[in-house]
């Protein structure tokens, strides 16, 4: 069974993909990750949400980005949606098409090009039913604030 599942609405978003990737990696999390439009391949992604076996879905997409959305219509399991930057609005399109879902159809967002927290979210969501698993995500937050200690008592005189 993979753990999450991430599909990008094109070959272009490969590098949000691998933000979201590494951390997976990093906390053992299993993943499968495939290029599905959801203009272009509609019926090649509904079959794909038929079949697939994960808990949780993450959407990346640009310009439009209906694809979180789409998927989010065809299935009760979580999905988050991550926007892509990079077409003339800089990604407010793609941020705005995955937060203005219709009643009943939620889709929960990061920021532009926040594939880390894409993948933070959806371990979040899995750490709710494994205990260890939550217990490095608590590591993770400490590690995080020890480094922000650090940065405070090393940055000197300004």
């Amino acid at each position: 069974m993979t753990d999450v599942r991430i599909i990008m609405g094109s070959a272009s978003d490969v590098e949000i993909a691998k933000k979201v990737t590494s951390i997976l990696k990093d906390f053992d999390i299993d993943y499968q990750v495939s290029v599905i439009s959801a203009h272009r391949a509609l019926n090649v992604l509904e079959e794909t949400i038929k079949k697939d076996d994960c808990d949780v879905y993450i959407g990346i997409a640009g310009m439009a980005a209906h694809l979180a959305g789409v998927m989010a219509g065809m299935t009760i399991k979580p999905v988050i949606g991550v926007p892509v930057g990079g077409s003339n609005t800089a990604g407010l399109d793609a941020l705005l098409s995955m937060v203005q879902m219709p009643k009943g159809v939620p889709v929960a967002t990061v920021a532009i090009n926040g594939g880390n927290n894409a993948a933070l979210l959806a371990i979040q969501i899995l750490a709710l039913k494994d205990e260890e698993l939550a217990s490095r995500l608590k590591d993770h937050k400490k590690e995080m604030l020890e480094k922000v200690l650090a940065d405070d008592k090393n940055l000197g005189e300004i």
